[in-house]
């Protein structure tokens, strides 16, 4: 059984507030939501609560970091992205300030609706420049976001998960700035998936291998820079072309990414992108917001039967019975929702 960890960025933070004494915690009236209710407790003079009052927290955040200090900004990403976007732009992104952004509920891992669903906060963001963008797969990349974002001489801005978060990856192998997990190798189809449809993919991969498809699956953490070598080389070697999978608008994340690689390096595969079609979610279960928008693992494989030409008689039976844990296995050590 796949283990499921309960609030694992709430321990992490406490942990890292505990090793980073330059370290402040900032809020926008969604403290627990964001799991910093515990730094809060532990740290009450390192933390600071603005109220629905996002573009003044941002403006505030800039000011502390030009003192030396590394605010972490929690809320959720939608708060974050689209509400205060000229003070992240130009108090943040402009003057390069190391200002964390640590945002919860991206894409449709929420039930609260188009007014709480990040499904365009990765294209906005990759326009800003200074800007990296981080998203957390699993509880070990979440454990590990952290430290890889305060290495980062600049601003970040992190997709963040929360409430019971599988481990889908050894807790020994964080993540790794500008570097994709490859969790399997093959020659057919490249499958290129980033946070929570990395979970969705890995019970879609097997399926297709006990049926003759060969696939490497690459899981994306580092969505900008985007620069992993890897990803187009593996993509260039797959027969039959890639599928991106992401949660999020098809136009401007993930799957825009590998497309301006593949065209710029010419680079001439069949590129198939999952994610949200030109479209807003609605309220619904994560499940089913998923399976509604072709976010899970049978949409991935009806795409790869659209590349191969073939139908592969994987049904959603099939899907359930496979062993996602054993499937997170690395290839070899040295490859390296909650309601509101």
């Amino acid at each position: 059984m796949i283990e499921t960890v309960t609030r694992p960025h709430r321990a992490n933070l406490i942990r890292f507030g505990e090793r980073h004494p330059e370290l402040l915690v900032l809020g926008a009236d969604l403290t627990s939501s964001c799991e910093a209710d515990g730094f809060r407790d532990r740290f009450p003079e390192r933390f600071f609560s603005f109220g629905m009052a996002e573009q003044n927290m941002l403006g505030f955040a800039a000011g502390l970091a030009r003192e030396g200090f590394f605010p972490f900004i929690h809320t959720f990403s939608v708060f974050i992205t689209r509400r205060p976007f000229d003070q992240l732009a130009m108090s943040i992104g402009y003057p390069n300030l190391p200002v964390r952004l640590i945002g919860f509920l991206p894409g449709i891992t929420t039930p609260g609706g188009v007014t709480h669903q990040a499904i365009d906060d990765v294209a906005l963001l990759r326009a800003i420049p200074n800007m990296t963008i981080l998203e957390a797969g699993d509880a070990t990349e979440v454990e590990s976001l952290l430290d890889c974002a305060q290495a980062i001489d600049g601003p970040v801005y992190v997709r963040q998960l929360r409430g019971e978060v599988p481990r889908l990856f050894p807790a020994d192998e964080p993540l790794r700035l500008g570097q994709a997990r490859r969790l399997s190798e093959g020659s057919d189809l490249a499958v290129i998936s980033s946070g929570i449809c990395t979970e969705e993919a890995m019970r879609a991969v097997p399926a297709l291998e006990a049926q003759g498809v060969s696939v490497t699956h690459l899981h994306v953490s580092t969505l900008k820079p985007f620069t992993d070598p890897q990803l187009a080389a593996a993509i260039a070697q797959a027969r039959h072309g890639a599928i991106a999978i992401e949660n999020h608008s098809v136009i401007g994340g993930l799957g825009s990414a590998i497309a301006e690689q593949l065209a710029e390096q010419g680079i001439g595969k069949r590129l198939l992108r999952l994610g949200l079609r030109d479209t807003y979610a609605h309220g619904a279960s994560k499940s089913y917001l998923m399976r509604e928008y072709g976010l899970d693992a049978l949409a991935l494989v009806s795409a790869a039967e659209t590349l191969i030409g073939a139908s592969l008689d994987i049904g959603a039976d099939h899907l359930a019975e496979v062993d996602v844990d054993n499937a997170s296995q690395p290839l070899a050590k040295a490859d390296k929702s909650e309601d509101l």
